[in-house]
């Protein structure tokens, strides 16, 4: 049985907490960034692919498309046979695939164009045939 003084302590410490985790956002909001941070709204507001990619891909999949292995299995974009169709990586970004969430549906169709585009381009893939944001709408459905 929780007495009256635990729950006045846990309320306390709860608000202490709150507090100056409040107090170190708006610290940190002031803070300059050379790091890319979150978008800010429920859509991602990068426009170019390269953007899209350090912001959005570049957390799991690593700088230069490496891909990783720890945690989970990051699959490397870097010189990735698999990318030739560019339909693969367009339904991979519009719908997931295994552990990938589908972050194009937090994309416009050009954002996702963008970013596809980028990835089948660099990191040693030089396929040439861009994907346009007709097609991304095309494959929404």
């Amino acid at each position: 049985m929780i007495t009256t003084t635990k729950r006045i302590r846990v309320v306390f410490a709860g608000a202490l907490f709150a507090g100056s985790l409040a107090a170190a956002n708006a610290e940190n909001a002031s803070l300059p960034s050379a790091e890319p941070t979150l978008s800010p709204t429920r859509v991602f507001a990068e426009k170019t692919g390269e953007a899209l990619y350090n912001n959005v891909c570049q957390a799991c999949h690593m700088a230069g498309g490496k891909g990783a292995k720890g945690a989970g299995i990051y699959p490397a974009l870097a010189n990735n046979p698999k990318l030739e169709a560019a339909g693969y990586p367009l339904t991979v970004v519009l719908h997931g695939l295994r552990g990938m969430p589908p972050v194009g549906k937090m994309m416009s169709d050009e954002q996702v164009a963008e970013v596809v585009n980028y990835v089948r381009t660099h990191f040693g893939n030089a396929y040439e045939d861009a994907v346009a944001a007709e097609d991304v709408a095309a494959a929404r459905q």
